[in-house]
């Protein structure tokens, strides 16, 4: 019987009387192992199949079936009578382990030292029984004359098909396709770019070869320098590049000798160095000195110097008397 519990007491259904309900509940709580509900346990306490006191669970024995008659009646009805050939089957003991002979070991001692648990040693035990395998079949494959190698021009059938192939060839194409097209753009913006660089150099070198050439001619201008080379400008940049000068700059501006013309310009309008400032303030001696005087000339009304002086003798006639002057001249 199965052990049941009702609030605190352990209750046992007894077998003896129980009938076809407790037999099934016997069944299924076999089959289920789980508790009966206590509707079921009110049940049978009202039928006086519960007993208290007894905590002892009784499990039944399981019933094993060996039916040979049966086994063997199903290995006939799926056996085949085939030749070997079809079937290519071989039960083979493993080959000789080199390393165990030369230990000295029998066979029984050798399969007894594997360990099933071992990965490396169970994995040896199947290599070597594959090789043994092998050793047999082929001799006999050999005999029944079946080629074991394949031919060098043999073509097996792909596993995929023609169309599939062909899908996978046009997209493996697009890509490359696609990547060459990426590769040019790459490069047309590299050349882009490279270009640009190079325009913006032109343009800056020629916008310096202008300013060059507008300060050249504004120097001629002033007159602070009497060359004419800026003229030729253009032919002194070619006949440079011709002859490969070093930079762009050195080879149209012109190779300067001597003292700069503007420096010249300097130097003659304000002195060599030296003091510059308070050169025309009187000092002793140059008030005491009046060598230079002359009082006739000085006081003179004829001259046009000092006060006596002729006034407005140079004086420019009035509009009036210039179209006066006009008319006469008619």
């Amino acid at each position: 019987g199965v052990s049941l519990r009702w609030g605190t007491a352990s209750v046992q259904l007894c077998e003896a009387g129980g009938g076809s309900m407790a037999q099934d509940r016997q069944s299924d709580s076999d089959s289920e192992g789980s508790e009966l509900s206590d509707s079921e346990l009110q049940d049978a306490f009202a039928k006086g199949l519960l007993k208290p006191g007894l905590n002892v669970v009784e499990e039944s024995e399981k019933q094993y079936a060996n039916n040979v008659v049966g086994l063997k009646q199903c290995l006939e009805d799926f056996k085949q009578d085939i030749q070997w050939v079809e079937r290519l089957d071989m039960t083979n003991d493993p080959a000789a382990d080199i390393i165990a002979i030369a230990e000295g070991k029998s066979v029984t001692q050798e399969r007894s030292d594997i360990d099933p648990d071992d990965d490396f040693q169970r994995e040896m035990f199947f290599y070597r029984q594959a090789q043994a395998t092998v050793l047999d079949a082929l001799p006999r494959l050999q005999r029944l004359k079946i080629a074991t190698k394949r031919p060098d021009d043999y073509f097996a059938e792909m596993a995929k098909s023609d169309q599939q192939m062909q899908k996978i060839r046009e997209k493996m194409l697009s890509k490359k396709i696609a990547m060459e097209k990426s590769e040019k753009a790459k490069q047309l913006r590299a050349l882009r770019k490279y270009g640009k660089k190079v325009q913006v150099e032109v343009i800056q070198q020629r916008q310096k070869e202008k300013k060059a050439m507008m300060t050249a001619v504004k120097k001629y201008q002033k007159g602070l320098s009497d060359k004419l080379d800026f003229l030729e400008g253009d032919k002194v940049s070619s006949k440079a590049k011709n002859e490969g000068g070093e930079g762009s700059a050195a080879r149209i501006a012109p190779q300067k000798k001597g003292i700069n013309a503007k420096r010249k310009f300097k130097n003659d309008r304000f002195g060599f160095g030296g003091k510059k400032s308070g050169l025309k303030w009187n000092t002793k001696d140059s008030h005491n000195d009046v060598s230079s005087f002359r009082s006739k000339i000085a006081h003179s009304k004829k001259s046009g110097f000092g006060k006596g002086g002729r006034k407005n003798a140079n004086k420019r006639p009035g509009k009036r008397n210039r179209q006066k002057m006009k008319n006469k001249a008619r």
